[in-house]
Formats: structure tokens, C-alpha cells, sequence
């Protein structure tokens, strides 16, 4: 965090910004933000003492019931909400509004043993104990609707996938959008129309583990605020029309060792490091415990099908849209600034910080191992005749995986692993024997 001058200097910027209300917020076992506000006037202390937020918010689901297999589903204790004044912006597209994500601790000034975003800390700090650092960024797809045919979905525009056709329907929502990312100090790489209805993606810039998951909060509340000034709405659900292409969530990461990218200029695989392998091929072993984190939701699996380019099976692949972990050498001769692995499959239901923290711990697994990579994959692994092994096809089934995990049992700890799993398999249980429609339906304002 800075100091109490930096602060001060901080909120007098914001001020002058026409700021008077600080959201600060968290994002639960379900993957949905949730917030608490303070007047700007108080930030500064709200900084040294926190704001009260019950511990039963990691046992919400989705539709704000609690899940009654989870201990914290009580009435009793309270946590403090510390907002770091290091990430603080005024909210372009909300006027009078600034933005601060928060850090859980408990009343004894402790981090919260289930914070969120205190793990996503935590695992950084592994890796930088073997003098590693991480550069990730999230590609955050959603689908535009009108907000006059809520809650049904009708998207904005028809034009075709990836067609100019369809920016320019969009060509003033799209405008503001990269307006207010800007004055936000966000980082967009890419900005453009994808391939399901209404559908568009916004890829943002590497950063620290803990600063991507926060900017992907912060990218999608911007999203939602210009949406609703255009008389849209955005929906980040991972289906919003049954039998569609989903909106993903993937993370693209790469591995650093003094300055220098390990995923480019080694002798393995596509250039890559011996490190840099060990590493990818941890997240590739784990992935199907990665699924439960990742892709968690039961609408998850109505995205993470087969010949779908969402990354159903767990396989690699150079340039492989179709592998759940995509190598992405760059540009012949910008290999050490943009190689990455992109790990298609996950999507944004999933918890940033949990999503960032959890490829940390599989990586660091794979390293501590020595693990090293298959084959990689071409073309489509469904039509082969010797097919990778299919991604968990369920909630239960990835919950499970992730429970036989010790690389990610042991990285979570008990507290957070069990009030995790206890959340998505009371969401599964709630949603079990519904139709596609149903689910869909239930989800698609939920993210």
C-alpha cells in the first residue's frame, strides 16, 4: 500500500475528478463482485480500519442464497474490508464514483485465511521466493444486449462474427469504452467484435498476478457502466443463448527470471525454456482440478464443448485454438517481449484472484516436479481417433478433481477449499435437472 501522503495526494486527485464515493469491493466463491461504499472523506480511514463485510458472503450462490453445507453459511463474526489506495480510480464511465479492490482481514488484523485475493498475494510470493515473476492478462468476452428486452437476451447488433459490421453498430458504445478504459490508466491491447450474438472481446495488457485479476474486475464494471449509457446491457455468463458460442474468460501468462521471458529463446519446446515447460506442463496435468476454478459454474459446460475453440481437452498445442493450453509464440523476433501460454479454457464465472492464484500453484507444481510436456495437439482433437482426454464435463465432476489435487489442496489450504467446493456443488445441486434454457436463463445476468 503507500503511505498516508501518498494517500492524501491520491484522494485530492480524485476529488478533483468530481469523486464522492469510493465502491470497494471483493469477488466470492460464486465469481459475482460484491461491494461496500464509503464517502470519500472517510477513504483514509476506511484504509486503516476497514469497513465490516460479513464472512457469509463466501457461501452465497449465484441467486444470494447461502450454501448450507458451508460453515460460514451463519449469521455470526464479521471481517474488515481493506481497499488498497495503490489501485484507487475515479470511474470514468460513473461519474462521482472511485474504485479500490479490498483485502479481507479478520477483527484480529489477520488476513482472512479465505481471502481471495490474499491467496492470489500468496502464490506471487512463491514464485518470487524462487526468483520468478509472473505477467499475466485476461481476455474478457461478453455479449451486448438491449436492456429494453430484459430479462430476455437480444443482442445489439447482427452483424456477422468478427465483421466490421458489427463495430460499426457498436461504434459508439466501443468509442466510450476505450475512452474510459484510458482515463482509468487500463492497458487494451485489443478491442472487437467476437464470434457469438452481440458478441465482443476486450484484451488488456500483461500485469502482475494480483494487478490482472483486479483489472479484470475493474475492465468488467466499466463494461457494464457504458453498457447501460448506450441503453445496453453486457453479460459476462458463460452462455447467454443455448447451442452459442460462450464468452470466455482466458488468461494469457508467461514466466520471468531476471528480466528475461522463459517461454521464448530456450531449446524445448516452440523455444521454450526447461522452465518454462516444467511450468506449462504443470497447469497442463492440473487442468482438470483447474476446471473447477476456471470454468466454474454449471453454465460453464454449456460453453466447454468439443470443436467449439473453447479448450474442452487437455492437451497443448503451438497456435492450437482448439487445446485448452495454447503457446503463443509471437512475431518472429518479439518472441522475448509476447511468447505466453494462453489457457483457453477458463471463463468469467470463474474468481480472478482464485483463477490467477490457482496457475501459479500448477505451475509451481510442474517445476517442483520436473514435469515435462506431451506431444502437442493439431487441429481439432475431437475428430482424431486417439483424443486427449475430455476437460471434467460437470461441476461435480470438477470438484471432485480438484479435491483429489494435493498440488492445489495443499497451495488453497482447507479453509478455502472447503468453503469453495461447498458453494459450487450446493450451485450444482441447485440447478441440477434444469434444462439448458433454464440454466442459461438463471445465469445470464448472474456475471
Amino acid at each position: 500500500m503507500t503511505g498516508t501522503l501518498d494517500l492524501a495526494a491520491r484522494v485530492e486527485e480524485v476529488r478533483g475528478a468530481g469523486v464522492v464515493g469510493v465502491a470497494i469491493t471483493f469477488v466470492d466463491n460464486t465469481g459475482i463482485t460484491r461491494v461496500k461504499s464509503v464517502p470519500l472523506d472517510r477513504l483514509a480511514t476506511v484504509v486503516r480500519e476497514g469497513v465490516g463485510a460479513s464472512p457469509s458472503f463466501d457461501a452465497f450462490l449465484l441467486d444470494d442464497s447461502m450454501a448450507p453445507g458451508s460453515p460460514l453459511a451463519t449469521p455470526d463474526g464479521d471481517l474488515r474490508l481493506i481497499p488498497d489506495p495503490a489501485r484507487l480510480v475515479a470511474l470514468h464511465a460513473s461519474p462521482g464514483w472511485a474504485w479500490a479492490p479490498a483485502d479481507r482481514v479478520g477483527l484480529d488484523g489477520r488476513p482472512h485465511p479465505i481471502d481471495q485475493r490474499g491467496f492470489a498475494r500468496e502464490m506471487t510470493e512463491r514464485l518470487d521466493a524462487l526468483g520468478l515473476a509472473a505477467l499475466m492478462g485476461f481476455e474478457i468476452e461478453f455479449s451486448l444486449g438491449r436492456r429494453d428486452a430484459l430479462p430476455d437476451f437480444v443482442p445489439v447488433t447482427t452483424g456477422a462474427g468478427y465483421g466490421m459490421d458489427r463495430l460499426v453498430d457498436a461504434a459508439g458504445f466501443c468509442r466510450d469504452l476505450l475512452v474510459a478504459l484510458d482515463a482509468q490508466g487500463v492497458a487494451v491491447e485489443q478491442l472487437h467484435p467476437e464470434a457469438g450474438p452481440g458478441q465482443f472481446e476486450v484484451s488488456v495488457g500483461p500485469e502482475p498476478p494480483v494487478d490482472a485479476a483486479d483489472t479484470s474486475v475493474l475492465v468488467r464494471q466499466t463494461i457494464r457502466a457504458v453498457a447501460l449509457a448506450h441503453g445496453m446491457a453486457a453479460s459476462f455468463a458463460p452462455n447467454v443463448m443455448p447451442g452459442s458460442i460462450g464468452n470466455g474468460g482466458h488468461v494469457h501468462l508467461s514466466i520471468h527470471r531476471d528480466g528475461r521471458n522463459l517461454f521464448a529463446g530456450g531449446s524445448g519446446p516452440a523455444g521454450m525454456t526447461a522452465e518454462a515447460e516444467r511450468f506449462a506442463a504443470g497447469v497442463l496435468e492440473e487442468l482438470p482440478a483447474l476446471t473447477a476454478i476456471g470454468s466454474p459454474g454449471v453454465a460453464s459446460h454449456l460453453r466447454l464443448r468439443p470443436s467449439r475453440w473453447a479448450g474442452a481437452h487437455q492437451a497443448w498445442g503451438v497456435e492450437a485454438r482448439e487445446a485448452a493450453l495454447r503457446l503463443v509464440p509471437g512475431l518472429a523476433g518479439t518472441e522475448a517481449r509476447t511468447a505466453n501460454l494462453e489457457v483457453k479454457s477458463f471463463d468469467l464465472a470463474a474468481n480472478p484472484y482464485l483463477a490467477v492464484g490457482a496457475l501459479i500453484a500448477a505451475g509451481l507444481s510442474g517445476i517442483e516436479s520436473g514435469a515435462t510436456l506431451p506431444e502437442p495437439v493439431t487441429g481439432d482433437p475431437a475428430s482424431t481417433a486417439s483424443a486427449p482426454p475430455r476437460l471434467p464435463e460437470s461441476v461435480d465432476a470438477a470438484v471432485d478433481a480438484l479435491e483429489r489435487s494435493d498440488a492445489l489442496r495443499l497451495a488453497l489450504g482447507e479453509d478455502r477449499l472447503i468453503a469453495f467446493c461447498a458453494v459450487r456443488r450446493v450451485e450444482a445441486e441447485l440447478l441440477r435437472g434444469a434444462s439448458d434454457d433454464e440454466i442459461v436463463a438463471r445465469t445470464r445476468w448472474a456475471y
